[in-house]
């Protein structure tokens, strides 16, 4: 009868277990020592080596001849413990065995010392399974068994486990294996199996088993079909996972930047043709979100990210196409999708095609980290002085004008005298307190002489600030002032202000305040104290 990989290569001793040193040290220590616990709770993710613990613990209490705190593995507990014979040594699963009459049975059997072995050793399995008068009915047994008795407990859901069966224990929390880890052993088997595998394929085998070394060895034979004149390639693993190569998911996410429906449409259709789960295509994108996140976020991105050189100059090149505040938002856009393709069954493509469209134009995402992001944008070109489109900035509605064929230099007008009709078509710009706070960030001088001006905007977009008074406006009728104040108006309006767009004018008497742009205002009201 076949024998599944990983059964056949599970760990004998101690010193075969991967990437538990920190807990199979303490363990041979005690059996170094002979000082063994009453009672253990092993927790920790699946496949990361509990139960395999569990087992060569068993058999270390009961060895005859321990070596090095190991089982020896030659002795008749050890070799009936490995063949299933030990009577005195009972595995339980709760899952299927949680009733207070099976813990019953527990504690009406301890009384009797062990037939056989040392020790006897209960295993008990998804312990967190268990009824609460199934718990009730294990607690008094559980802190005072007899000398004889050890209890193994081992779970997945340390949270769910009462507190007054955590404190009867020695913990041991059990970590997720790292890929490094995973590789190494993987290449191990497969060169004893003679399986022919590549490094890539090796990585993507460990990345997709999740730090569990249990799914990777079985992830391993799934790619092998059992043949061994085939070699697995990357390729490979991911046709038979049905997992998406990181190409693939770059290509969706510069397709996104470049507003490529067309694109996202044929992807999509890929996935769906290839009889792909659309599910796990989306968890896989939402896996290279989060690494275009730490690439935009860590100084020390390498070290959360297991990339080869040619994935990370990729990742580099793409992060690069997206601010941070975009990122955070298409990672949200793609959580609130990921739940509505859990939930529906035909329409889960309509799903992935709807949310795409939406992350390639943020105008029809009215959240507030769409706005956000779209502000981001907008200071970031104002301060690189790429000129922007105001098509994507919530405002009342002004009259395009024509881009002139070169930049005209800034110049500083004289004062003029008063007129009668300059309020004429005008409404008072609301958001120039705003464009004061981010002048005065830079020049808190020139913001004083400012706060005492006010602004207004014309029909055509031509924005004038009135003095009362020359001499202050002369402090400010100046080129680099002209130009923070155009930047910091570009900002608030989400617009770019050209030069012949702000003028500066004398008036004794200022013009009566407007309410003027209030859906701005109140967004920029928001943003403040968050780091753009």
């Amino acid at each position: 009868m076949h024998q599944a990989l990983y059964r056949k290569w599970r760990p004998k001793t101690f010193d075969d277990v991967c990437g538990q040193e920190h807990i199979t040290s303490i363990l041979k220590y005690e059996a170094e020592k002979n000082s063994f616990n009453h009672a253990y709770l092993f927790c920790g993710s699946r496949g990361t080596g509990k139960t395999t613990c569990a087992k060569i613990l068993a058999k270390t209490v009961n060895c005859e001849n321990p070596v090095n705190g190991n089982p020896c593995g030659v002795c008749d507990a050890c070799r009936a413990i490995d063949a299933g014979a030990a009577t005195d040594v009972l595995e339980m699963d709760a899952a299927s065995n949680n009733s207070v009459e099976n813990i019953r049975d527990i504690r009406d059997e301890v009384v009797y010392p062990p037939t056989t072995l040392k020790y006897r050793v209960y295993i008990v399995d998804e312990v967190h399974m268990l009824s609460d008068s199934a718990f009730n009915a294990l607690l008094k047994t559980l802190e005072e068994p007899p000398s004889y008795v050890i209890f193994i407990l081992a779970t997945t859901e340390l949270h769910e486990l009462p507190a007054t069966i955590i404190s009867r224990c020695q913990r041991f929390e059990f970590r997720r294996i790292g890929m490094e880890v995973l590789s190494a052993r993987l290449e191990q088997i497969a060169a004893a199996e003679g399986i022919s595998v590549t490094g890539d394929a090796l990585r993507l085998i460990a990345k997709l088993a999740q730090g569990g070394m249990r799914d990777a060895i079985s992830l391993l034979e799934l790619c092998s079909g059992g043949r061994k004149d085939v070699t697995i390639d990357e390729a490979r693993v991911g046709e038979i996972v049905g997992v998406s190569s990181r190409e693939t998911l770059a290509s969706v996410v510069e397709a996104i930047a470049k507003k490529d429906c067309d694109t996202l449409f044929s992807v999509i259709d890929d996935v769906v043709r290839s009889s792909k789960d659309i599910k796990v295509f989306w968890q896989d994108l939402m896996s290279y979100y989060r690494d275009i996140l730490v690439m935009k976020t860590a100084d020390d991105a390498a070290r959360y990210l297991d990339l080869t050189d040619s994935e990370k100059a990729q990742l580099e090149r793409v992060a690069s196409l997206f601010t941070r505040e975009t990122v955070l938002s298409h990672c949200k856009q793609l959580e609130s999708a990921l739940f509505a393709i859990q939930k529906s069954n035909e329409i889960k493509r309509t799903v992935a095609e709807m949310t795409l469209v939406k992350m390639c134009d943020e105008t029809l995402d009215t959240s507030a980290d769409s706005l956000l992001s779209r502000i981001s944008k907008l200071e970031e070109a104002v301060v690189l002085g790429v000129p922007t489109r105001a098509e994507n900035v919530v405002s009342a509605p002004e009259k395009k004008q024509a881009a002139p064929t070169e930049k005209p230099t800034e110049t500083v007008e004289k004062p003029k005298a008063p007129t009668a009709s300059k309020a004429s078509g005008q409404r008072a710009v609301s958001c120039w307190i705003e464009a004061l706070e981010r002048v005065a960030q830079t020049e808190s001088r020139t913001a004083s002489y400012l706060k005492q001006a006010r602004a207004y905007m014309a029909e055509d977009g031509v924005i004038t600030v009135y003095f009362t008074d020359t001499f202050t406006m002369s402090m400010v009728n100046t080129p680099s002032v002209l130009s923070t104040v155009r930047a910091a108006l570009s900002i608030c309006l989400g617009r770019e202000i050209t030069p012949e767009q702000l003028r500066m004018e004398y008036s004794p008497k200022p013009l009566p305040e407007e309410d003027g742009d209030a859906m701005i205002n109140e967004i920029l009201k928001k943003t403040e104290g968050k780091e753009i």
